[in-house]
């Protein structure tokens, strides 16, 4: 017989850290999203309020709906937080695209686990899958489920495991015993909003994605506002600075799963060596990884920012565009077009007038 507890016992042997179950119905804080959505925090991401009303009850999405079954995987490795990384030359790209893309793997884990529960339920049942692609919101679903509970910075935390989860569901027509809820146990700590570079945790547990850096860096496909990006340092991709300082993360869980594992040219990479590759080469790295959602130049856009930001001698020198792979073809260069967009290039002068300016730079 299939149980909720059957359930969360074959999850962990598919490679689940954590597996609970949420009643099917409607969050409890749609109206704060609604809220969010008017004050116009989710910037350029339209699909946000375009799905707004059905990621306030999942019934909406699967009208027999009656389980929500909640899944968290652990992806924290062996390696130092962002602000821990004060190698002036060392990009800092967010630790939940070092590994294989996390849609994929987690997204083949989870289809293992809906077909055992057919295969032992026997009698049909309607369920659909989700890996942070569908209109549902993971993150209130799984405090409904126990899993943990939602921080000031807006990331579930467990008191176990810490805030570095993957987070994926299944919503079903079973009616499996639902866990009880998780408390929150942030208390009136406020380490994450403080340690925010942009000021983009604007109040506990509301944040203004148009000043988050992880927003700037992979879902804006516009330039990065001037006045933030002196504030984006080093990131490249994503950033991790309100869950490295979060207390519950100080001794977070690690994994040693290989999908997870940073890939050598995304382990602690030097800002030059990604610079310097070609655009083939950036959407080599990018390829099966979560850092393709970006794009060749989006990221060609936020390395000159980073480049600018650094202090890096050989920064300025890379930066000029008259010494990057030779000369131009019909209009562009021959490994990396990405320089001749004009995005990129307003980007680069930028970066080039911050090197210029630094106090005590030698001409």
């Amino acid at each position: 017989m299939l149980t909720a507890e059957s359930v969360k016992q074959h999850a962990r042997t598919l490679g689940f850290d954590l597996c609970g179950v949420a009643p099917a119905d409607g969050v409890p804080d749609a109206g704060r999203i609604r809220e969010w959505l008017a004050r116009g925090y989710a910037g350029d991401m339209g699909y946000l309020p375009r799905t707004a009303r059905l990621r306030e009850d999942v019934r909406r999405i699967l009208p027999s709906a009656r389980s929500v079954i909640v899944t968290g995987t652990v992806y924290n490795t062996k390696r130092p937080y962002s602000v821990e990384v004060t190698n002036p030359t060392e990009a800092l790209v967010s630790r939940y695209a070092w590994g294989e893309d996390y849609h994929d793997v987690i997204g083949g884990r989870l289809d293992s686990l809906l077909d055992w529960m057919r295969a032992e339920h026997r009698a049909p049942f309607e369920a659909r899958a989700f890996v942070d692609t569908g209109p549902i919101h993971e993150r209130a679903h799984a405090e409904r489920a126990g899993l943990g509970w939602i921080g000031k910075h807006g990331c579930l935390t467990n008191p176990d495991l810490g805030s570095w989860l993957f987070l994926s569901a299944i919503v079903c027509s079973l009616p499996l015993v639902p866990d009880e809820p998780a408390l929150d146990r942030c208390g009136a700590c406020t380490l994450c909003l403080d340690a925010c570079p942009t000021g983009a945790i604007v109040e506990p547990h509301v944040l203004d994605a148009t000043r988050c850096l992880s927003y700037l860096t992979i879902e804006l496909r516009r330039g990065i506002p001037e006045p933030i990006r002196a504030d984006v340092g080093r990131h490249v991709f994503g950033c991790d600075i309100c869950q490295d300082v979060c207390p519950w993360n100080q001794s977070a869980a690690r994994s040693e799963d290989p999908a997870w594992q940073p890939r050598p040219a995304l382990d602690r990479p030097r800002l030059l060596d990604l610079w310097n590759r070609s655009d083939d080469g950036l959407a080599e790295l990018a390829r099966g990884s979560a850092m393709s959602r970006a794009g060749v130049t989006s990221l060609r856009r936020n390395l000159a920012v980073a480049l600018g930001n650094s202090a890096d001698p050989d920064a300025a020198q890379a930066l000029d565009l008259s010494t990057r792979f030779g000369p131009r073809r019909s209009g562009s260069r021959a490994e990396a077009p990405s320089l001749d967009d004009r995005m990129v290039q307003e980007h680069v002068r930028w970066a080039r007038v911050r090197h210029q300016s630094r106090p005590g730079r030698v001409e």
